[in-house]
Protein backbone atom coordinates (compact mmCIF):
# COMPACT_ATOMS: atom_id res chain seq x y z
CA UNK A 1 0.00 0.00 0.00
CA UNK A 2 2.77 2.72 0.64
CA UNK A 3 4.27 1.49 -2.69
CA UNK A 4 1.40 3.70 -3.76
CA UNK A 5 3.02 7.66 -4.29
CA UNK A 6 0.28 9.31 -3.76
CA UNK A 7 -1.16 7.48 -0.54
CA UNK A 8 2.01 7.37 0.85
CA UNK A 9 2.54 11.43 0.41
CA UNK A 10 -0.38 11.71 2.28
CA UNK A 11 0.25 8.87 4.84
CA UNK A 12 2.94 10.28 6.21
CA UNK A 13 1.97 13.84 6.17
CA UNK A 14 -1.33 12.55 8.27
CA UNK A 15 1.02 10.49 10.49
CA UNK A 16 3.19 13.18 11.37
CA UNK A 17 0.71 15.59 12.54
CA UNK A 18 -1.00 12.52 14.14
CA UNK A 19 2.08 12.50 16.32
CA UNK A 20 2.40 16.11 16.65
CA UNK A 21 -1.71 16.16 17.96
CA UNK A 22 -1.17 13.46 20.01
CA UNK A 23 2.31 15.37 21.84
CA UNK A 24 0.59 18.32 22.29
CA UNK A 25 -2.40 17.54 24.01
CA UNK A 26 0.32 16.18 27.13
CA UNK A 27 2.07 19.45 26.43
CA UNK A 28 -1.34 21.60 26.67
CA UNK A 29 -2.25 19.81 29.92
CA UNK A 30 1.00 20.39 31.97
CA UNK A 31 1.66 24.22 30.36
CA UNK A 32 -1.99 25.13 32.19
CA UNK A 33 -0.98 23.46 35.64
CA UNK A 34 2.64 24.71 35.62
CA UNK A 35 0.82 28.32 35.20
CA UNK A 36 -1.46 27.64 38.59
CA UNK A 37 -4.51 26.42 36.57
CA UNK A 38 -6.96 24.29 38.85
CA UNK A 39 -8.65 21.20 37.43
CA UNK A 40 -11.71 23.36 37.00
CA UNK A 41 -10.00 25.64 34.70
CA UNK A 42 -8.22 22.65 32.95
CA UNK A 43 -11.54 20.93 32.34
CA UNK A 44 -12.69 24.44 30.78
CA UNK A 45 -9.62 24.49 27.90
CA UNK A 46 -10.24 20.81 27.17
CA UNK A 47 -14.23 21.01 26.89
CA UNK A 48 -13.16 24.26 24.55
CA UNK A 49 -11.45 21.90 22.52
CA UNK A 50 -14.03 19.39 22.28
CA UNK A 51 -17.40 21.82 21.67
CA UNK A 52 -16.63 23.37 17.97
CA UNK A 53 -16.38 19.96 17.04
CA UNK A 54 -20.15 19.43 17.78
CA UNK A 55 -21.03 22.49 16.73
CA UNK A 56 -19.51 22.63 13.44
CA UNK A 57 -18.89 18.75 12.15
CA UNK A 58 -21.87 18.44 9.94
CA UNK A 59 -21.26 21.95 8.34
CA UNK A 60 -17.69 20.92 8.34
CA UNK A 61 -18.94 17.42 6.04
CA UNK A 62 -21.21 19.58 3.75
CA UNK A 63 -18.83 21.73 3.06
CA UNK A 64 -16.42 19.47 2.08
CA UNK A 65 -18.50 17.61 -0.41
CA UNK A 66 -19.62 20.91 -1.67
CA UNK A 67 -16.18 22.32 -2.01
CA UNK A 68 -13.89 19.64 -2.25
CA UNK A 69 -12.21 17.76 0.41
CA UNK A 70 -8.46 18.58 0.17
CA UNK A 71 -9.06 22.34 0.09
CA UNK A 72 -10.90 22.13 3.44
CA UNK A 73 -8.27 19.78 4.78
CA UNK A 74 -5.52 22.44 3.83
CA UNK A 75 -7.77 25.16 5.68
CA UNK A 76 -8.08 23.44 8.52
CA UNK A 77 -4.35 22.49 8.63
CA UNK A 78 -3.75 25.87 8.12
CA UNK A 79 -5.69 27.14 10.96
CA UNK A 80 -4.43 24.51 13.53
CA UNK A 81 -0.74 25.78 12.71
CA UNK A 82 -1.21 29.09 13.01
CA UNK A 83 -3.05 28.51 16.25
CA UNK A 84 -0.54 26.06 17.66
CA UNK A 85 2.35 28.29 16.47
CA UNK A 86 0.82 31.75 18.13
CA UNK A 87 -0.26 29.76 21.53
CA UNK A 88 3.75 28.66 21.70
CA UNK A 89 5.08 32.24 20.91
CA UNK A 90 2.57 33.65 23.41
CA UNK A 91 4.14 30.96 25.89
CA UNK A 92 7.45 31.95 25.32
CA UNK A 93 6.86 35.59 25.42
CA UNK A 94 4.75 35.42 29.06
CA UNK A 95 2.54 33.12 31.02
CA UNK A 96 -0.74 33.38 29.20
CA UNK A 97 -4.11 32.89 30.74
CA UNK A 98 -6.67 30.88 31.06
CA UNK A 99 -8.59 32.38 28.59
CA UNK A 100 -5.80 31.99 25.60
CA UNK A 101 -4.91 28.37 25.98
CA UNK A 102 -9.08 28.28 25.51
CA UNK A 103 -9.02 30.01 22.73
CA UNK A 104 -6.46 28.27 20.68
CA UNK A 105 -8.29 25.17 21.86
CA UNK A 106 -11.31 26.15 20.41
CA UNK A 107 -9.67 27.11 16.92
CA UNK A 108 -8.03 23.95 16.96
CA UNK A 109 -11.53 21.98 17.88
CA UNK A 110 -12.96 23.71 14.77
CA UNK A 111 -10.35 22.53 12.97
CA UNK A 112 -10.72 18.97 13.80
CA UNK A 113 -14.69 19.74 12.67
CA UNK A 114 -13.75 20.13 9.25
CA UNK A 115 -10.64 18.28 8.53
CA UNK A 116 -12.25 14.59 10.30
CA UNK A 117 -15.12 14.32 7.95
CA UNK A 118 -12.83 15.39 4.43
CA UNK A 119 -10.92 12.91 5.68
CA UNK A 120 -13.37 10.20 5.57
CA UNK A 121 -14.17 11.69 1.75
CA UNK A 122 -10.77 11.82 0.93
CA UNK A 123 -9.19 8.04 1.49
CA UNK A 124 -11.04 6.50 -1.42
CA UNK A 125 -9.52 9.16 -4.23
CA UNK A 126 -5.75 8.67 -2.56
CA UNK A 127 -6.26 4.68 -2.44
CA UNK A 128 -6.62 2.27 -5.05
CA UNK A 129 -10.36 1.33 -4.82
CA UNK A 130 -8.69 -2.65 -5.05
CA UNK A 131 -6.38 -1.35 -1.92
CA UNK A 132 -8.71 0.46 0.51
CA UNK A 133 -9.44 -2.22 2.82
CA UNK A 134 -5.93 -1.96 3.85
CA UNK A 135 -5.32 1.83 3.51
CA UNK A 136 -8.34 2.46 6.35
CA UNK A 137 -6.03 -0.56 8.13
CA UNK A 138 -2.75 1.72 8.10
CA UNK A 139 -4.90 4.85 8.71
CA UNK A 140 -6.39 3.60 12.07
CA UNK A 141 -2.98 1.82 13.21
CA UNK A 142 -1.20 5.42 12.62
CA UNK A 143 -3.69 6.83 14.72
CA UNK A 144 -3.33 4.15 17.54
CA UNK A 145 0.42 4.42 16.97
CA UNK A 146 0.57 8.10 17.92
CA UNK A 147 -1.01 7.80 21.18
CA UNK A 148 1.18 5.65 22.09
CA UNK A 149 4.57 7.03 20.99
CA UNK A 150 3.19 11.01 21.37
CA UNK A 151 2.75 11.47 25.13
CA UNK A 152 5.87 9.46 25.55
CA UNK A 153 8.20 11.59 23.49
CA UNK A 154 6.08 14.43 24.59
CA UNK A 155 7.23 13.27 28.40
CA UNK A 156 10.42 13.29 26.97
CA UNK A 157 10.48 17.23 25.66
CA UNK A 158 8.65 18.53 28.35
CA UNK A 159 11.33 17.31 30.95
CA UNK A 160 14.46 17.99 28.57
CA UNK A 161 12.80 21.52 27.38
CA UNK A 162 9.31 22.66 27.95
CA UNK A 163 5.85 22.42 26.90
CA UNK A 164 5.82 25.38 24.23
CA UNK A 165 8.63 23.40 22.27
CA UNK A 166 6.62 20.51 21.89
CA UNK A 167 3.56 22.57 21.17
CA UNK A 168 5.58 24.25 18.31
CA UNK A 169 6.76 21.27 17.10
CA UNK A 170 2.77 20.34 16.67
CA UNK A 171 2.51 23.74 14.39
CA UNK A 172 5.25 22.24 12.17
CA UNK A 173 3.23 18.93 11.63
CA UNK A 174 0.34 20.43 10.55
CA UNK A 175 2.33 22.71 8.37
CA UNK A 176 4.03 19.15 7.12
CA UNK A 177 0.25 17.70 6.72
CA UNK A 178 -0.65 20.56 4.58
CA UNK A 179 2.47 20.12 2.25
CA UNK A 180 1.61 16.64 1.43
CA UNK A 181 -2.02 17.52 0.89
CA UNK A 182 -1.11 19.81 -1.45
CA UNK A 183 1.48 17.56 -3.68
CA UNK A 184 -1.65 15.08 -4.12
CA UNK A 185 -2.53 14.17 -7.51
CA UNK A 186 -6.56 13.83 -7.35
CA UNK A 187 -9.33 13.25 -10.25
CA UNK A 188 -10.95 15.81 -10.77
CA UNK A 189 -14.07 16.53 -9.40
CA UNK A 190 -17.45 15.96 -10.99
CA UNK A 191 -19.51 19.57 -10.68
CA UNK A 192 -22.58 19.64 -8.09
CA UNK A 193 -25.89 19.86 -8.38
CA UNK A 194 -26.46 23.68 -7.92
CA UNK A 195 -28.38 23.96 -4.84
CA UNK A 196 -28.31 25.53 -0.72
CA UNK A 197 -25.86 23.76 1.85
CA UNK A 198 -28.69 22.91 3.84
CA UNK A 199 -30.31 21.12 0.62
CA UNK A 200 -26.84 19.40 0.50
CA UNK A 201 -27.01 18.48 4.09
CA UNK A 202 -30.66 17.17 3.76
CA UNK A 203 -29.29 14.75 0.93
CA UNK A 204 -26.52 13.50 2.80
CA UNK A 205 -28.74 12.83 5.93
CA UNK A 206 -31.22 10.64 3.25
CA UNK A 207 -28.54 8.63 1.92
CA UNK A 208 -27.34 7.55 5.58
CA UNK A 209 -31.17 6.90 6.90
CA UNK A 210 -32.07 5.13 3.81
CA UNK A 211 -29.41 2.49 4.99
CA UNK A 212 -30.76 0.48 7.56
CA UNK A 213 -27.38 -1.25 8.69
CA UNK A 214 -25.65 2.19 8.89
CA UNK A 215 -28.26 3.27 11.07
CA UNK A 216 -28.37 0.42 13.18
CA UNK A 217 -24.96 0.70 13.50
CA UNK A 218 -24.27 4.15 14.38
CA UNK A 219 -27.44 4.17 17.27
CA UNK A 220 -25.29 0.57 18.57
CA UNK A 221 -21.89 2.68 18.80
CA UNK A 222 -23.97 6.04 19.88
CA UNK A 223 -25.80 3.82 23.37
CA UNK A 224 -21.51 1.61 23.50
CA UNK A 225 -20.28 5.13 23.86
CA UNK A 226 -23.12 5.83 25.99
CA UNK A 227 -23.28 2.90 28.87
CA UNK A 228 -20.20 1.30 28.60
CA UNK A 229 -17.16 2.98 26.96
CA UNK A 230 -17.66 6.60 28.80
CA UNK A 231 -18.42 4.90 32.42
CA UNK A 232 -15.25 2.64 31.82
CA UNK A 233 -12.41 6.14 30.76
CA UNK A 234 -14.22 7.63 34.07
CA UNK A 235 -14.54 4.66 36.55
CA UNK A 236 -11.75 2.69 34.96
CA UNK A 237 -9.12 5.08 36.93
CA UNK A 238 -11.20 4.80 39.95
CA UNK A 239 -11.17 1.21 40.80
CA UNK A 240 -7.32 1.23 39.30
CA UNK A 241 -6.67 3.49 41.83
CA UNK A 242 -8.71 1.51 44.39
CA UNK A 243 -6.97 -2.02 44.01
CA UNK A 244 -4.41 -1.92 40.63
CA UNK A 245 -2.68 0.38 41.96
CA UNK A 246 -3.29 3.44 40.84
CA UNK A 247 -2.21 5.68 37.74
CA UNK A 248 0.85 3.67 36.15
CA UNK A 249 -1.30 0.65 36.51
CA UNK A 250 -4.35 2.32 34.62
CA UNK A 251 -1.25 3.49 32.11
CA UNK A 252 -0.53 0.06 31.49
CA UNK A 253 -4.04 -0.86 30.67
CA UNK A 254 -4.57 2.33 28.16
CA UNK A 255 -1.04 1.16 26.54
CA UNK A 256 -2.04 -2.26 25.89
CA UNK A 257 -5.74 -0.91 24.30
CA UNK A 258 -3.61 1.17 22.14
CA UNK A 259 -1.41 -1.57 21.21
CA UNK A 260 -4.01 -3.67 20.49
CA UNK A 261 -5.26 -1.46 17.94
CA UNK A 262 -1.93 -1.30 15.81
CA UNK A 263 -2.09 -5.14 15.67
CA UNK A 264 -5.57 -4.86 14.77
CA UNK A 265 -4.99 -2.42 12.30
CA UNK A 266 -2.39 -4.81 10.85
CA UNK A 267 -4.19 -7.83 10.92
CA UNK A 268 -6.69 -6.10 9.31
CA UNK A 269 -4.26 -5.12 6.09
CA UNK A 270 -5.19 -7.94 2.89
CA UNK A 271 -8.12 -8.92 4.52
CA UNK A 272 -11.63 -8.35 2.81
CA UNK A 273 -14.36 -10.38 4.73
CA UNK A 274 -17.24 -11.40 2.47
CA UNK A 275 -20.06 -9.72 5.04
CA UNK A 276 -17.76 -6.84 6.42
CA UNK A 277 -20.46 -5.44 8.87
CA UNK A 278 -20.77 -8.66 10.12
CA UNK A 279 -17.09 -9.49 10.19
CA UNK A 280 -17.10 -5.78 11.87
CA UNK A 281 -20.49 -6.27 14.74
CA UNK A 282 -18.43 -9.67 15.22
CA UNK A 283 -15.46 -7.40 16.08
CA UNK A 284 -17.24 -5.37 18.97
CA UNK A 285 -18.13 -8.25 21.38
CA UNK A 286 -14.66 -7.91 22.93
CA UNK A 287 -14.95 -4.32 23.50
CA UNK A 288 -16.65 -4.38 27.01
CA UNK A 289 -14.09 -6.97 27.69
CA UNK A 290 -12.08 -4.46 29.81
CA UNK A 291 -14.85 -2.91 31.74
CA UNK A 292 -16.18 -6.80 32.70
CA UNK A 293 -13.05 -7.23 34.28
CA UNK A 294 -12.60 -4.33 36.43
CA UNK A 295 -15.95 -5.56 37.26
CA UNK A 296 -14.95 -8.59 38.73
CA UNK A 297 -11.88 -7.34 40.20
CA UNK A 298 -9.53 -9.36 38.06
CA UNK A 299 -5.75 -8.39 38.50
CA UNK A 300 -3.56 -6.18 36.03
CA UNK A 301 -2.59 -8.83 33.68
CA UNK A 302 -5.92 -9.66 32.85
CA UNK A 303 -7.65 -6.45 32.72
CA UNK A 304 -4.69 -5.46 30.33
CA UNK A 305 -4.90 -8.42 28.08
CA UNK A 306 -8.80 -7.60 27.85
CA UNK A 307 -7.37 -4.21 26.74
CA UNK A 308 -5.92 -5.45 24.33
CA UNK A 309 -8.27 -7.65 23.19
CA UNK A 310 -10.81 -4.64 22.99
CA UNK A 311 -7.98 -2.59 21.14
CA UNK A 312 -7.63 -5.04 18.67
CA UNK A 313 -11.43 -5.71 17.98
CA UNK A 314 -12.01 -1.95 17.18
CA UNK A 315 -9.69 -1.59 14.99
CA UNK A 316 -10.53 -4.78 12.91
CA UNK A 317 -14.02 -3.92 13.35
CA UNK A 318 -13.20 -0.04 12.30
CA UNK A 319 -11.02 -1.05 9.11
CA UNK A 320 -14.17 -3.39 8.22
CA UNK A 321 -16.78 -0.63 8.62
CA UNK A 322 -15.08 2.55 7.24
CA UNK A 323 -14.32 0.38 3.75
CA UNK A 324 -17.24 -0.64 3.27
CA UNK A 325 -18.64 2.71 4.27
CA UNK A 326 -16.23 4.42 1.23
CA UNK A 327 -17.21 1.62 -1.56
CA UNK A 328 -21.26 1.50 -0.71
CA UNK A 329 -21.89 5.25 -0.44
CA UNK A 330 -22.19 7.37 -3.08
CA UNK A 331 -18.40 9.42 -3.01
CA UNK A 332 -20.10 12.94 -3.32
CA UNK A 333 -21.50 12.07 0.18
CA UNK A 334 -19.14 10.51 2.03
CA UNK A 335 -18.00 13.78 4.36
CA UNK A 336 -21.57 14.28 5.02
CA UNK A 337 -22.21 10.68 6.06
CA UNK A 338 -19.14 10.65 8.06
CA UNK A 339 -19.99 13.67 9.90
CA UNK A 340 -23.52 12.62 10.70
CA UNK A 341 -22.25 9.36 11.71
CA UNK A 342 -19.32 10.96 13.76
CA UNK A 343 -21.56 13.46 15.81
CA UNK A 344 -24.16 10.56 16.32
CA UNK A 345 -21.85 8.61 18.12
CA UNK A 346 -19.94 10.89 20.35
CA UNK A 347 -22.94 13.50 20.62
CA UNK A 348 -23.71 11.48 23.95
CA UNK A 349 -20.28 11.36 25.91
CA UNK A 350 -20.36 14.06 27.99
CA UNK A 351 -24.00 12.69 29.21
CA UNK A 352 -22.13 9.79 30.25
CA UNK A 353 -19.30 11.48 31.83
CA UNK A 354 -21.74 13.28 33.87
CA UNK A 355 -23.96 10.53 34.75
CA UNK A 356 -21.32 7.79 35.44
CA UNK A 357 -20.35 9.25 38.46
CA UNK A 358 -23.20 9.80 40.03
CA UNK A 359 -24.72 6.04 38.69
CA UNK A 360 -21.20 5.03 40.80
CA UNK A 361 -22.09 6.65 43.89
CA UNK A 362 -25.41 5.51 43.92
CA UNK A 363 -25.18 1.81 43.00
CA UNK A 364 -21.45 0.92 42.77
CA UNK A 365 -19.10 1.43 39.94
CA UNK A 366 -18.25 -2.19 39.57
CA UNK A 367 -21.98 -2.80 38.98
CA UNK A 368 -22.04 0.33 36.56
CA UNK A 369 -18.90 -1.21 34.57
CA UNK A 370 -20.57 -4.81 34.63
CA UNK A 371 -24.27 -3.19 33.20
CA UNK A 372 -21.88 -1.58 30.67
CA UNK A 373 -19.86 -4.91 29.56
CA UNK A 374 -23.36 -6.81 29.88
CA UNK A 375 -24.82 -4.18 27.50
CA UNK A 376 -21.83 -4.30 24.97
CA UNK A 377 -22.51 -7.85 24.67
CA UNK A 378 -25.95 -7.86 24.04
CA UNK A 379 -26.31 -5.13 21.86
CA UNK A 380 -23.99 -7.02 19.31
CA UNK A 381 -25.66 -10.05 19.23
CA UNK A 382 -28.38 -7.83 18.72
CA UNK A 383 -26.96 -5.85 16.01
CA UNK A 384 -25.81 -9.45 14.42
CA UNK A 385 -29.15 -11.22 14.48
CA UNK A 386 -30.71 -8.16 12.05
CA UNK A 387 -31.04 -9.39 8.77
CA UNK A 388 -29.76 -5.91 7.71
CA UNK A 389 -26.42 -6.03 8.77
CA UNK A 390 -25.78 -9.35 7.62
CA UNK A 391 -26.99 -8.89 4.04
CA UNK A 392 -23.93 -6.63 3.73
CA UNK A 393 -21.61 -7.58 1.25
CA UNK A 394 -18.24 -6.72 -0.02
CA UNK A 395 -19.10 -5.05 -3.56
CA UNK A 396 -16.46 -5.22 -6.42
CA UNK A 397 -13.46 -3.13 -6.48
CA UNK A 398 -15.27 -0.45 -8.06
CA UNK A 399 -17.42 2.01 -6.09
CA UNK A 400 -20.80 4.42 -6.86
CA UNK A 401 -19.98 7.74 -8.30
Amino acid sequence: MLREANFARFFLGYLTSLLGTSMASVAVIFAVLDSGGTATELGFVLAAGIVPQVLFMLGGGVIADRFGRRPVMLTADAARCAAQALLAADMLASHPPIWVFAGFAAVRGAGDAFFTPALGGLTPEVAPAAELGNANALLGAARAGAGVAGPALAGVLIAAASPALVIALDAASYAASGLALARLRLPPRPPGPAQSLLADLRDGWAEFRHRGWLVITTVQFTLFNLLTWGPFLLLGPVLSQAYLGGARAWGTVMACYAGGSVLGGLLALSRRPRRPMAAATMASFGFGVPGALLALHAPLPGVAAGALAAGTGAALGGAFATTAEQQLLPSGTLARVTAIQTVSAFALGPLSFAAAGPAAAAIGARTVLGFGAAWCTLSAAVVLALPAVRAVGAPPASRPG
